[in-house]
């Protein structure tokens, strides 16, 4: 989850109280309000008048992770099915609206929660409500355009079938959650897509897609006092739904590795990709900071450790990077890298492992831990820069812990210390606890004496995965950019 300066942090006596305002507060130019409708649904609103637009997003607090197992999949297909069709925007409508209007729209899924967003001048934004609204009341699921969905969505799942990345990281991640349906990929599988009814979706709507289940956020050129009237005009008469408790179904916790895990892929190709991953931690603990501050040590920039002696210094791997995973039932720690052509596969290990074991052996130097602080501060800043990145980074907070932790965050990450760093990488990053999973070339055939030899195939160009985005999260908003 993104990060951001702070300037205050109030915090709620009992941030679920239903009633007026809840708690405000003022950041990065902006006041932020929180309110909750009779129904449960809770309003935010963040008033920042620089350019006259409006970002309205609206979070559920369902992902794949609330998914029964025959269910896998329903929350991103349920995403694509929220835009064929509700009793007043027709199949199309919602796009034909937003860009006659000269605004945008998408929405994503995620292991935690869905959220749809639009971007809209503030003169017009009141449609996005009108939709919202409207489909969660009253969306159609209509048997024939529900079928051509699934078609879409199975091709989508498709795609990523020549991606080794997608598959070495997908093994590691269900060998890290062994029960939880956090080893599931977003999209699902073929088979639980293609069983999977209208009925089933529908009751699945039904028992999430309700206020008391969602976060509205209005985010830019509002105020207070008109946002929450036209929240209350759209939304208050929505009967609050089922209680999260009853419509949740059963997850076993997250438990910790019992031993190094090892598996080994092979591809078509000749690249040769790692992909390390340990048990992480839920957002907003102490431990999110450190690691936090530990990924941007290993791979945040030319200087950081990995990069500079791995890619820049000793030319062992092409790509290398580090991340911190957090989720709301316990995320995960990675590194991916992948080797040069004439790297051996065990010394790019080994030359990682020696990086990992020297944040547990030597403490961090206080001035490598201000610049990396400072880089962390500076990039947090820069990803707030418009209304929908508010919303975003706000909306996003609220509906995995609370918002407010958006306000301490930074000051959080500089009260991490060098004795923090070398605790937490001894604890939480040894060998014991972690899966190491390796993509390596196929080997060669057998030829005859009188072949020619065979070309071999350049491996594939793909970035290294980034976390939470393994799958489907948050790639479609920041595609708009």
């Amino acid at each position: 989850m993104k990060r951001s300066q702070a300037k205050s942090r109030p915090r709620p006596k009992n941030p679920t109280a239903l009633g007026p305002t809840t708690t405000s507060a003022d950041r990065a130019g902006a006041h932020i309000e929180e309110h909750r409708l009779e129904n449960g649904l809770r309003v935010l609103v963040i008033e920042r008048h620089g350019d006259p637009v409006v970002a309205v997003m609206l979070w559920y607090k369902v992902g794949s992770r609330n998914e029964r197992e025959h269910e896998a999949g329903v929350s991103h297909f349920l995403e694509h099915m929220m835009f064929k069709g509700s009793a007043r925007f027709a199949k199309g409508e919602v796009d034909r609206c937003t860009t006659e209007l000269g605004g945008s729209n998408n929405a994503f899924t995620g292991y935690d929660h869905t959220a749809y967003w639009f971007e809209l001048a503030s003169d017009r934004w009141e449609k996005a409500l009108e939709i919202e609204a409207d489909r969660m009341q009253h969306l159609l699921l209509e048997p024939k355009e529900f079928d051509a969905e699934r078609a879409v969505v199975l091709e989508e799942l498709s795609m990523g079938d020549d991606d080794p990345w997608r598959a070495l990281t997908e093994a590691v991640q269900a060998a890290v959650f062994e029960r939880h349906p956090y080893r599931r990929p977003i999209i699902g599988y073929t088979d639980s897509l293609g069983r999977l009814s209208v009925e089933e979706m529908r009751d699945y709507h039904r028992r999430f897609y309700h206020p008391a289940n969602a976060t509205l956020v209005l985010a830019g050129d509002v105020t207070p006092a008109n946002a929450l009237a036209l929240a209350k005009k759209h939304f208050a008469h929505i009967a609050k739904g089922m209680p999260y408790e009853q419509a949740d179904s059963f997850r076993p916790k997250v438990v910790a590795v019992g031993g190094e895990r090892r598996l080994r892929l092979s591809w078509d190709d000749q690249g040769k990709r790692l992909c390390l991953a340990w048990p992480g931690t839920s957002l907003g603990t102490k431990d999110d900071d450190v690691l936090e501050v530990i990924a941007s040590l290993l791979s945040g920039g030319r200087l950081s450790r990995l990069y500079k002696r791995l890619v820049m210094d000793e030319g062992q791997a092409t790509s290398i990077s580090a991340a911190s995973d957090t989720r709301v039932d316990g995320g995960l720690f990675w590194v991916f890298a992948e080797c040069a052509a004439s790297t051996a596969p065990e010394l790019l290990e080994s030359a990682v492992d020696e990086e990992i074991e020297r944040l547990a052996r030597e403490k961090v130097s206080p001035k490598e831990l201000a610049r990396v602080v400072a880089m962390i501060e500076a990039r947090e800043a820069f990803d707030e820069e418009t209304a929908s990145d508010l919303a975003e980074m706000v909306g996003g907070y609220a509906i995995d812990s609370h918002w407010t932790l958006a306000f301490e965050s930074i000051e959080r990450v500089k009260r991490v210390t060098p004795a923090d760093i070398q605790e937490c990488a001894r604890r939480m990053l040894g060998k014991e606890s972690r899966v190491v999973g390796w993509c390596l070339p196929k080997r060669a055939k057998a030829e005859k004496p009188d072949a020619k030899p065979a070309r071999k195939r350049a491996p594939k160009k793909s970035k290294l995965p980034k976390p939470r985005g393994l799958a489907l999260q948050r790639k479609k908003r920041k595609a708009r950019r």
